[in-house]
């Protein structure tokens, strides 16, 4: 009894000694002869097991009425004896069950996992580039193998020019010639296709009559060091025919935002010619006595594109409170002067006043007094603008292109740093670019308080290359001394300048300064912001960015309300909005506040 009390449970153990003191002594016989289906170990119970335990009830029944006993069937004792054996059999059994339905569930719980972590591993094979450039709104891509057949023949004419070249290397040349032609073949097959619907109906035979060849081709050619060395040729020479088209292609869209659609260049021809059958008397603009009256508000409009700057001056005054007091000062070179007043003549701008002047016609603005108009005469310069050895291709060309554009060679683009030399009677001027579109009143900005400062303009500098050290060349020990490099630029375009302030410190004398340093171009390129930044440079009060939204001339994700917040939009960038350039998404920002069915603008064909 002492060794089965260390392996069974407390209750049937109290159950055996409370059978043996009515009974006696139990003999090993007497368990074999009474088993009990419950007294099994957990490890050892099955299915079978318990259909034979079944039987063995039965038969132990049987067993008991014919084993002796001195005990009287009808003992009260006896009976909570058996009651209480049977309580913990029962126990023991739904004990068996519990950790039965336990290990199921747990080997069920490992099975998922298992099944979750290989659908892991399976998706990370998967090819996330592929899948990627499909977008699954688009109908022609709703088959992600829509261009399946495209890339094999694409593949299969690689191979083929690989194998062509080692059969030409091994003077195989009856090889060579069935490798040309189905080279030929296939690249007529596939053309301009991008998707297998856009193939010609010969391309399946085109495909088998190419793999009988390469399978041939393998067979006879196959050397894995000579394909791997002809493959990366291959690779290397795409990528320098990808490089110099990337030059080709940024030379032909400079050259195209620099050049004048010939419709705008109609439309001032036609102009011109109109202007100067005018007689004199009739040349003049309404309420000149405006022009030098401070308490108004005044705008400087610096232009030789005359549909550009009717776009500028229509959206201003269109949005204005009170029309009447606006003034705009235009300037614009000898080409395009008669242009230019002959449009305002025929289209004037409502009741606000204009003015249009000829910067040929400032005397005092010459090379002894303008550094960059005494550049423009060294030889150095003609010779960098100029030269006679002009690369001869489209790549070569490419080189500097951005700072050989002609505007850097006008005055008009120079002219916005001699603002008190051209307006001397005015306290306040704003300061927009022609290639703006104005949306709110702007006549906020003469409030705005510059704490002292000259310019108040909009910073650039949400990126890093809109700071310091990405226009101007700080290894330059004038430069490093003076200026911070992680300065925040601003952008010109929209800048209200306080004209007083710019007479006391002296502004037009530091344009100067800086300029004269730069005679070789060691400081920056060209352009004006640079020299901007250096003379305005702790002289610029920060706008809030709404009043100058940028980059409608060159970047596509500009968000939509800003766009529709923003009092100036601004295209800055090669993509002009009068350019076939132009990004459809921006252009009626533009074109709303040109009238088409303008009998000049109608005759030059321009439309929207």
């Amino acid at each position: 009894m002492k060794n089965l009390k260390s392996i069974l449970p407390k209750e049937v153990f109290d159950a055996i000694t409370a059978s043996q003191q009515e009974s006696g002594t139990l003999s090993v016989d007497f368990f074999r002869n009474h088993a009990s289906p419950s007294w099994k170990t957990d490890d050892l119970v099955t299915e079978k097991s318990m259909d034979v335990n079944d039987n063995a009830k039965a038969e132990n029944s049987l067993l008991e009425h014919s084993v002796p006993t001195n005990r009287s069937p009808k003992d009260p004792d006896e009976h909570q004896v058996d009651k209480a054996a049977k309580v913990a059999r029962r126990k023991l059994r739904e004990k068996r069950r519990e950790k039965r339905a336990m290990d199921l569930v747990h080997k069920d719980d490992e099975a998922r996992i298992k099944l979750e972590n290989a659908a892991i591993e399976r998706s990370k094979a998967v090819d996330s580039a592929v899948l990627g450039k499909y977008s699954i709104w688009r109908k022609e891509n709703e088959n992600e193998n829509s261009d399946s057949t495209v890339r094999l023949m694409r593949d299969q004419i690689i191979m083929a020019r690989v194998y062509s070249t080692l059969a030409k290397s091994k003077n195989k040349n009856d090889l060579y010639q069935k490798l040309q032609t189905r080279i030929r073949e296939s690249q007529r097959a596939v053309g301009e296709a991008n998707a297998d619907a856009d193939l010609h109906h010969s391309a399946p035979e085109k495909i088998r009559a190419m793999g009988q060849v390469l399978s041939k081709a393998r067979e006879e050619l196959y050397d894995c060091t000579a394909i791997t060395q002809r493959i990366r040729a291959m690779l290397q020479s795409a990528d320098e025919q990808v490089r110099s088209l990337k030059k080709q292609s940024t030379f032909l869209s400079q050259l195209a935002a620099k050049t004048i659609p010939n419709s705008i260049h109609c439309l001032s021809m036609r102009l011109t010619i109109d202007y100067y059958i005018l007689p004199l008397e009739e040349r003049k603009f309404p309420r000149s006595e405006n022009l030098e009256n401070p308490n108004l508000y005044h705008y400087a409009l610096f232009s030789d594109n005359v549909l550009a700057a009717s776009v500028v001056v229509n959206s201003t005054i269109m949005n204005a409170k009170e029309p009447e007091k606006h003034v705009f000062h235009l300037v614009t070179d000898k080409l395009n002067f008669g242009a230019m007043n002959m449009w305002f003549l025929l289209n004037p701008p409502g009741k606000a006043t204009i003015h249009v002047e000829n910067v040929d016609e400032f005397k005092w603005l010459n090379s002894s007094y303008c550094p960059v108009l005494r550049q423009l005469e060294s030889a150095a310069m003609k010779e960098y603008y100029f030269k006679a050895d002009r690369p001869t291709t489209l790549s070569a060309g490419s080189s500097n292109l951005k700072y050989r554009n002609p505007k850097y060679l006008s005055m008009l683009n120079h002219l916005r740093f001699y603002l008190p030399e051209v307006y001397p009677k005015l306290d306040k001027i704003l300061f927009l670019d022609d290639d703006i579109v104005v949306q709110k009143d702007l006549t906020g900005l003469w409030d705005v308080d510059l704490n002292g400062k000259v310019n108040g303009a909009v910073e650039t500098c949400g990126e890093s290359f809109h700071r310091f050290d990405k226009y101007l060349n700080f290894s330059n020990p004038h430069i490093a001394r003076n200026f911070d490099p992680n300065a925040c630029g601003w952008a010109y375009g929209m800048n209200i300048f306080d004209l007083r302030e710019w007479k006391k410190k002296d502004i037009t004398g530091i344009y100067h300064k800086w300029q004269n340093m730069n005679e070789d171009r060691v400081l920056w390129k060209l352009g004006t912001l640079p020299p901007g930044l250096l003379t305005f440079y702790k002289l610029t009060h920060p706008l809030d960015k709404s009043w100058h939204v940028l980059g409608l001339g060159y970047n596509p994700s500009i968000d939509r309300s800003e766009i529709d917040n923003a009092a100036v939009v601004h295209y800055n960038g090669n993509m002009k909005p009068w350019l076939e350039l132009a990004m459809t998404k921006y252009r009626p920002y533009w074109t709303k506040y040109i009238k088409y069915d303008h009998p000049y603008i109608r005759g030059c064909n321009l439309s929207e």
